[in-house]
């Protein structure tokens, strides 16, 4: 073998050894996600003690012992669920971070995206309901973390809006209240909705509707033009 060929050889090998691990870990993180979609759903329907790990397992497919071998405990996959809905509801929501550069334009894609991800992750948002209601045991340090600084920020750029003269002086923490309550009851009352519609269950349309009507009676009432 002459000293090309055996440099080709090593790279194929080399690559061959690099590609494993790599499909190990798509293979890896392709299994959890199965796993966290089936805790999501029945975490949502039956809450935390409501589920057991053998129930986790079977929804995903798994052997209690498989599953055990991604998420060592039912405590910590039903953190890892609430966490992953935590994160996706930050990294979205941020006021600060919205489209658009007046406050009524950035008000509005808020409220838009908070009631897509109702639509999107009803379940994640029941879990997240769940848990507050509780007390939030699980995640408390969690949201002061993570969720405060994020709050702190949007706080202080509403004062802002408020101090400049560009929308009504209303309390910065219940307009946030009044939105996350308003848009999250679509996703976790979604049932008393439909039936209140007599639907099977909400539409795209609905989650339109509602989309419209929110950020009408939110903009108009901190004294913002649609």
């Amino acid at each position: 073998m002459d000293e090309n060929t055996h440099r080709l050889a090593m790279k194929a090998s080399s690559d061959g050894d690099t590609a494993k691990p790599r499909k190990r870990s798509m293979a890896r993180k392709a299994q959890e996600s199965r796993i966290l979609e089936a805790a999501e759903m029945l975490f949502a329907q039956y809450g935390y003690n409501g589920v057991s790990i053998e129930a986790i397992a079977e929804q995903a497919g798994l052997s209690k012992q498989n599953m055990l071998y991604y998420f060592p405990s039912k405590e910590y996959l039903y953190h890892h669920v609430l966490t992953n809905v935590l994160d996706l509801w930050i990294d979205k929501m941020a006021l600060f971070e919205q489209a658009g550069d007046t406050p009524a334009s950035k008000l509005r894609s808020y409220i838009l995206g908070k009631l897509e991800l109702s639509r999107l992750r009803p379940n994640g948002s029941k879990i997240f309901a769940n848990e507050i209601i509780n007390g939030a045991p699980h995640i408390k340090e969690y949201l002061q973390q993570k969720l405060l600084p994020k709050l702190d920020t949007d706080i202080a750029l509403v004062k802002q809006w408020i101090t400049d003269g560009l929308m009504d002086p209303v309390d910065p923490y219940h307009l946030f209240f009044s939105i996350w309550a308003t848009t999250q009851t679509y996703a976790d009352f979604s049932t008393q909705i439909a039936l209140v519609m007599h639907k099977d269950s909400l539409e795209t349309t609905d989650y339109e509707d509602a989309g419209r009507f929110l950020t009408h009676i939110i903009l108009k009432g901190v004294g913002l033009s649609e």
